[in-house]
């Protein structure tokens, strides 16, 4: 060999020993790394979980009763610090063996394990050498997977005590339970291997950062790299042995339901599984009890929920319990955890309310059935009266506002009426009932500092949905309604809570959902009330400090052939001059006639109004013969003061308790909350389009070529003559199809309902809310219960009548006289039996509540005469005096 070929050789080996060199160089590199990594990774699982021992004097350790439990991120970093100073390292205490995971330099597996489960005893990240068990101590929050494996194992051993012990651990505790059964909780087999393909990139990169000369990093950057790995492995895996607390974003400004992570399916499936084991109902209880003490202290004092936006899932995961109505749960459990849910920010129930709108019926019914025996329990087991209200009670004014949350539920998930609010009618709301003279009335009390606007429900701001918004809600409003809590509410205080101390003490009327529509008409009497009064004492100031005469009642003295014409002239002189005047009681006087008005001259007032206004002849209002409905005739001659006329008659007869016998289809009262007429509202007011335009948005045909109508339509003026109407640019020549028919029939019902009738619509509404603008009538009642308020039920029961009738003159129940008017009254037919009522009351109708809430006496018309009784009726809950009828109505019974 030539000596060219021998330095060639030596080149050579010389080139070889360095790589060789340079390979060891890069294990032994790669080694010191790993274990620099694992000897982190030691320390944050200290700092983390501890080493199992309760009286570790290790400061470093997170099982020693000095130290301060640290995040994800601060542990991290802490971790590389003490690997930094060779700080002590505890070694794992025995009941803490097989729980610690160390992770090793192929760490991508032993992130898999722990993602899947704890790691059984003796196993240190590589294969496992026994099958995995479950016991209390591996589990800091659950899945279902991890469940299923808990009871199978305990199936198989016949032991139930893990079991208990997981059950009760977690669940007892909230922020295990908030990190419970959340969606993709355990990777799947492909997020594994995602996981593991950018582990595999990360060495890459990391041996690209070493410059290309095969040199492994210092000691330092490893450290980093490994704080920063365990940070993102942690965030990106939730172990089943380490329960680290949730990450604290920024609160989002709107509800979002998405922000509750909790797999809802897996917690059916979870509690239906449970449910085969009686011991574990016990530890359910149980903990419960221990969960919700914690959590209202947390939710009162801590703030918790602004940290954490997991910890709702608290709640979704315990109103999913199926058993929390038994009475095991409502005895301590459950108001306890009503008291926490009470807590809830109003961001934080508006989230609930949007998750709880997704569900079915039968899901909000259980809960709301679940509150309102909580409730029901309360009431009926406790001495609630004038001496102890049951707004004291902590249980039912909780359990009301948890029942409140899924109330809105129920009308978010139910049909919602998309046509936004009139925005004429709210301007109206801010001008109406303004004060000629605001200040001295200030001073006087009788209205507040400015204008005191009417309270409103800070969830219905945040979930965008009010009560009049539902056409059909997924619970009907009447389960809300709890007739034990009716039955023992003192209204009068509640009114005094609602009105004077709202802020400092609880009232069921911030609540209406809850309260029948009897015990709402006893607020509003009691509102109404008071403001006469109120009318009343200003004017006696004004007298004695002005020295002017002024009536403290709202008088009319009208002439009975011209009532309307009296009665329009003097209240358009009312609303001019004082506004105010109107919310005085009404006291009327026919001329020519004697008689003091104690009710019955002002129920013969309203009865002569109505049966002159709503006239066919005059032609303010047409009638539909198939409904005897009425409704606004469009093309009325009459100016829009008659209009604002029926519009005050209508609020001074809710303002003084009067029944009317008006006919409105449900539009009009929907209309006078603030909405407008939409396509739903035709189905009372106009039957007949309403199939029609039902039966066009169904036609399963070509629109176009069969039915052949365009976007101009025809109505009848009041002399039968057919009118045209544009329902848009160039109507005539844009026709009705299968894709536009939708519009159509919106334009076309918002044309009959609003366009068409606005001018007389408008001062009807006018006049109303000058009686009623600063009544909680529209925040108490909806629609169909203001209808009710006005009109009275058609419901008669003549017993409850019976029963609730008092006597006076002698006369008493058993007399023979009052058996036998009895008799005769109940073999009255319908038709006789209405008459009798358009006798005594004025209308055929029922109040609020049914007959029985009327005050009907019976007293003898005379001192030795057993021939006539005449009838006195008193108001409704108006138990001061009778009030007897006067006038023509005034007359005698024979019997």
């Amino acid at each position: 060999m030539s000596s060219t070929g021998l330095e060639e050789s030596d080149a050579c080996a010389g080139d070889d020993s360095k790589r060789s060199k340079s390979s060891e160089e890069d294990k032994r590199g790669l080694m010191k790394r790993a274990a620099v990594k694992q000897k982190i990774e030691r320390y944050y699982h200290q700092l983390t979980e501890g080493c199992g021992n309760d009286s570790c004097s290790n400061q470093f350790c997170a099982s020693s009763p000095a130290f301060e439990p640290l995040d994800n991120n601060a542990a991290a970093l802490r971790a590389v610090d003490l690997c930094r100073n060779k700080a002590r390292l505890c070694d794992p205490h025995p009941s803490k063996r097989g729980a610690t995971v160390l992770r090793s330099p192929d760490h991508s597996k032993a992130a898999a394990l722990a993602c899947s489960g704890p790691l059984p005893e003796g196993a240190t990240g590589g294969k496992v050498s026994q099958p995995p068990r479950q016991n209390s101590t591996d589990v800091g929050c659950l899945t279902e997977e991890q469940l299923e494996g808990i009871v199978h194992t305990c199936r198989e051993t016949g032991d139930l005590a893990p079991l208990v012990r997981i059950v009760g651990r977690v669940f007892s505790c909230a922020d295990a339970l908030a990190l419970s059964f959340c969606h993709n909780a355990t990777p799947s087999k492909e997020e594994l291997k995602a996981r593991q393909a950018r582990d595999e990139d990360k060495d890459e990169d990391e041996k690209e950062g070493d410059g290309g000369d095969g040199e492994p990093m210092d000691a330092e950057t490893t450290m980093m790299t490994t704080a920063s790995e365990m940070v993102d492995t942690t965030h990106a895996c939730h172990s089943p042995t380490v329960s680290p607390p949730a990450p604290s974003p920024p609160m989002p400004q709107s509800p979002d339901a998405e922000e509750i992570s909790v797999d809802i399916e897996a917690v059916r499936r979870s509690y239906r599984l449970l449910q085969e084991y009686d011991g574990v109902e016990t530890a359910l209880l149980n903990a419960l009890l221990c969960l919700s003490t914690n959590v209202e202290c947390e939710l009162a004092y801590h703030n918790v929920y602004a940290r954490s936006p997991h910890y709702l899932n608290i709640f979704v995961i315990v109103m999913e319990n199926p058993s929390l109505h038994s009475p095991e749960y409502l005895d301590a459990a459950l108001p306890t955890f009503c008291k926490a849910m009470s807590r809830l920010p109003t961001l934080a129930q508006a989230r609930l309310v949007l998750l709880w709108a997704k569900n079915d019926a039968n899901e909000l019914r259980r809960m709301v059935e679940t509150f309102q025996q909580l409730i029901t329990c309360r009431v009926i087991t406790q001495d609630f009266g004038s001496q102890r209200l049951v707004n004291e009670d902590d249980a039912v004014v909780a359990a009301t506002k948890c029942l409140k949350i899924v109330y809105y539920a129920s009308l978010l998930g139910g049909e919602v009426d998309s046509n936004p609010r009139d925005e004429e009618e709210s301007e109206e709301d801010e001008n109406d009932g303004e004060p000629t003279d605001s200040t001295f009335r200030e001073l006087l009390g009788a209205v507040p500092r400015g204008k005191r606007p009417m309270p409103f429900e800070p969830l219905a701001i945040e979930v965008g949905v009010q009560p009049i918004d539902c056409l059909h809600p997924l619970v009907p409003h009447e389960d809300f309604i709890n007739e034990p809590l009716n039955d023992v509410l003192e209204m009068d205080k509640d009114f005094t809570f609602f009105r004077v101390e709202q802020e400092k003490r609880f009232s069921f009327m911030t609540c209406p959902f809850i309260l029948s529509p009897v015990t709402k008409s006893l607020g509003l009497y009691y509102d109404n009330r008071i403001r006469m009064y109120s009318e009343r004492r200003i004017t006696v100031f004004h007298s004695l400090v002005q020295g002017q005469h002024l009536h403290p009642y709202l008088r009319l003295k009208v002439r009975r052939d011209h009532v309307i014409d009296d009665a329009l002239v003097r209240l358009e002189m009312i609303a001019l001059e004082n506004p105010t005047d109107l919310r005085k009681q009404l006291y009327v006087e026919f001329e020519g006639e004697q008689g003091v008005d104690e009710g019955g001259v002002s129920k013969e007032f309203f009865q002569l109004v109505v049966e002159e206004i709503f006239n066919r002849d005059i032609g303010m209002f047409t009638f539909d013969e198939a409904t005897h409905l009425f409704w606004f005739n469009p093309s009325s001659l009459e100016n829009e003061g008659q209009f604002t006329l029926i519009g005050i008659v209508l609020g001074l007869a809710i303002y003084n308790n009067c029944i009317l016998d008006i006919h409105f289809p449900m539009v009009v009262y929907r209309k006078l909350m603030g909405k407008r007429g939409s396509f739903h509202d035709l189905v009372d007011s106009h039957p007949t389009l309403y199939r029609s335009l039902h039966y066009l948005l169904h036609y399963q045909g070509n629109v176009e070529e069969d039915i052949m109508a365009t976007f101009r339509i025809s109505t009848l003026d009041m002399f039968g003559t057919p009118v045209s109407y544009d329902l848009q640019e160039n109507a005539d020549q844009v026709p009705v199809n299968n894709w536009n028919r939708q519009e159509f029939v919106d334009l076309y019902a918002n044309y009959i309902l609003n366009t068409s009738v606005e001018k007389q619509f408008r001062a009807f509404r006018h006049g109303f809310h000058m009686v009623t603008s600063e009544s909680p009538l529209k925040m108490l009642f909806r629609p169909e219960e203001i209808e009710l308020l006005v009109c009275g039920s058609k419901v008669l029961d003549f017993h409850a009548l019976q029963e609730a009738t008092e006597y006076d003159g002698g006369f008493s129940k058993t007399s023979r006289i009052i058996k036998e008017f009895w008799e005769t009254v109940h073999e009255f037919t319908e038709d006789q039996k209405c008459l009798l009522l358009q006798f005594t009351t004025g209308t055929d109708r029922a109040p609020v509540g049914g007959l029985g809430k009327l005050k009907m006496i019976i007293a003898k018309n005379g001192p030795d005469s057993d021939r006539h009784v005449s009838i006195c009726l008193g108001a409704l809950n108006d138990r001061s005096a009778s009030r007897e009828l006067t006038g023509e109505t005034k007359r005698s019974l024979s019997t």
